[in-house]
């Protein structure tokens, strides 16, 4: 059953956030927008009334779809998306959030991010027309996204910045040091993507006595996903396994309610253009892990992690 929770603006997001990166086409293998339309209107009746997206998606074909798929149903749900780093000049930025209006078919974005930071624009242009748009009510929350916490605090100099997201996953933890630390002290919500991280969660690349396959997609050319890693996260892949099998469950759904499970997570990002993996996804939240289960994973998770560097 799908779980929700209110963030300090006031925003009540679900547990579990649709990303629609992967319906923009792009990098991936996109499906037809008919069945990304279908998935998404699914989901929002499964209980899922997050969605994430970006105008950098397709160059904005997600929020388009996006838009579609909602119509008739905006008022259920919480829409983020993000401006890109090339755009964080004020007057870009205003064009940029005004075309992403446009496609999402909507008066406002409940969440607006900036996708990266920009060192060579100052913050205070970027977030002085955030904070604009924000008293204008055309932006109910000001976001950023893959800041660091000294980035983040300069960004907050200038705007009611209420939310961060960033990857977080049982095989990336950089932000346990000293992110969630301050997010939990200045109540900001935190929202992971990578949640799974980019599928090696789900177990679909250690196939069982053999050598891991890897898609010919964009993650051939990730780090996480050479050969050498994908042999150094084997072992965590097998306590996921082991775990799951005596639920009777899917690896994926173990690794997710672990991470929802960890302090200051608000919402897990998880894109998919497939239902089931969707109703999967939703069902981790009826997981309860033991402590035993949490430390083993734990256990896994950092072995892998010192492994791979």
């Amino acid at each position: 059953m799908m779980e929700y929770v209110a963030m300090a603006n006031g925003l009540k997001v679900s547990r579990i956030t649709l990303g629609c990166w992967e319906m923009g086409g792009g990098p991936w293998e996109k499906l037809s927008d008919e069945n990304n339309i279908r998935v998404i209107r699914d989901a929002l009746a499964q209980g899922i009334t997050s969605f994430d997206t970006a105008e950098g998606y397709g160059q904005g074909h997600s929020e388009s779809v996006l838009g579609e798929a909602l119509t008739g149903q905006r008022a259920q749900c919480v829409v983020a998306t993000k401006v890109s780093k090339a755009h964080l000049r004020a007057d870009d930025l205003r064009r940029s959030l005004e075309q992403s209006l446009k496609r999402l078919r909507t008066d406002f974005v409940d969440i607006y991010y900036v996708h990266w930071p920009n060192e060579e624009i100052p913050f205070e242009e970027t977030f002085s027309a955030l904070s604009r748009a924000h008293q204008e009510g055309l932006v109910r929350a000001i976001g950023v996204s893959n800041f660091s916490v000294r980035q983040l605090e300069e960004a907050r100099r200038y705007a009611p910045v209420s939310v961060i997201q960033l990857e977080y996953s049982l095989l990336c933890r950089a932000i346990e040091e000293d992110m969630i630390p301050y997010c939990l002290a200045h109540g900001i919500g935190l929202m992971t993507y990578s949640s799974l991280a980019k599928g090696i969660l789900s177990g679909r690349f250690h196939p069982e006595g053999g050598i891991p396959v890897v898609p010919t997609d964009f993650r051939r050319e990730r780090r996480l996903f050479s050969p050498a890693h994908l042999e150094a996260e084997r072992p965590l892949i097998d306590v996921l396994r082991k775990i799951a099998g005596r639920r009777g469950v899917q690896p994926a759904m173990v690794a997710l309610r672990w991470l929802l499970d960890q302090p200051g997570v608000t919402s897990a990002i998880v894109g998919s253009q497939n239902m089931d993996h969707v109703q999967e996804n939703i069902a981790a939240l009826d997981l309860t892990l033991t402590q035993e289960e949490r430390d083993e994973l734990d256990k896994a998770s950092r072995q892998a992690l010192s492994a791979i560097g």
